[in-house]
């Protein structure tokens, strides 16, 4: 009955399948991979964000190579901004509203020079691609206390003269002309003296792990139901193939012809045999073709 499954046709189509489903499987692994990385990084957040702060002789090392799990670690640091060297970092949205970050190195107690975020400014209204106004940092010594970031990878998009696209912090330390920290940067929790005009600050990370887990199980429904697909247009086809026999069977027993159509049900039409007394039917039709062969004459 299902003997047609070997044919050629019916194999090309399990091998479209099978690649398809193959195909609904990688993207199902994908969004799970997506979730555990949502996962390790929403744990990373919960458990350093609101921890008891180092002191930076503690978190000195994490400035220089900042291992994954210690992102968002908060670091208590003394030391003086360097205001005239800050840097806008450009197409930084927050809220669904286009703006910009403010970074400014904070030379330490102990010399190191440490990038600050102090925060987002929304885009200008007097000029084009600038924030109207920089809110300048407190000025002598500062006792900050800031989040620990892994700096950016580069990018190519372009930026005006003192703007950078990417806190890359190699570029960073090329554009200042002087060493910054290679291996961290700092989003700013709280400075003391504080100053009355800041940049907004940036918020808390979000802890959702989104949608990635439905994402991967409708792929891989998506995979199992091409072999549902396919198992049921095997079985219709074995129902067609079971009905054509069975009707060209009666047929042979009738002693009828039997028209199979690529596109329709099977049909059957009696044939005349010699010597067969006519029919009313065909009686009526062969006297109704000989008075119009009459009248065209």
């Amino acid at each position: 009955m299902y003997r047609f499954l070997a044919s050629t046709r019916w194999l090309g189509w399990l091998l479209l399948v099978c690649i398809f489903a193959a195909a609904c499987v990688g993207l199902g692994r994908w969004q799970m991979n997506r979730l555990d990385e949502a996962r390790t990084d929403n744990s990373r957040v919960e458990a350093n964000y609101d921890a008891a702060p180092l002191s930076f002789a503690q978190a000195r090392p994490y400035f220089q190579t900042l291992p994954e799990d210690k992102a968002w670690t908060p670091v208590t640091m003394s030391g003086t901004y360097l205001p005239e060297d800050t840097l806008i970092v450009r197409n930084r949205p927050n809220n669904g509203s286009p703006g910009y970050e403010v970074l400014v190195p904070f030379r330490t107690e102990q010399g190191t020079v440490v990038v600050i975020d102090r925060g987002w400014l929304p885009i200008g209204d007097d000029s084009a691609g600038r924030p109207d106004t920089v809110p300048a940092p407190p000025a002598g010594t500062v006792e900050i206390t800031a989040r620990l970031k892994i700096g950016e990878p580069a990018v190519t998009r372009s930026a005006p003269e003192g703007q950078i696209a990417s806190v890359e912090l190699p570029h960073v330390a090329e554009l200042l002309g002087y060493p910054v920290a290679p291996g961290a940067y700092g989003v700013l929790a709280s400075e003391r003296p504080s100053v009355a005009v800041m940049p907004t600050a940036l918020e808390r990370p979000s802890v959702d792990t989104g949608n990635h887990l439905s994402y991967s199980l409708q792929w891989f429904a998506f995979g199992v139901l091409s072999f549902v697909g396919l198992g049921y247009a095997a079985r219709q086809q074995a129902r067609i193939n079971r009905e054509d026999a069975q009707e060209a069977a009666e047929a042979q027993a009738a002693g009828v012809e039997v028209i199979h159509s690529a596109y329709r049900a099977p049909r059957a039409r009696p044939t005349r045999r010699r010597g067969d007394t006519p029919t009313d039917e065909e009686l009526e039709d062969a006297y109704l073709d000989s008075f119009e062969d009459q009248a065209n004459r």
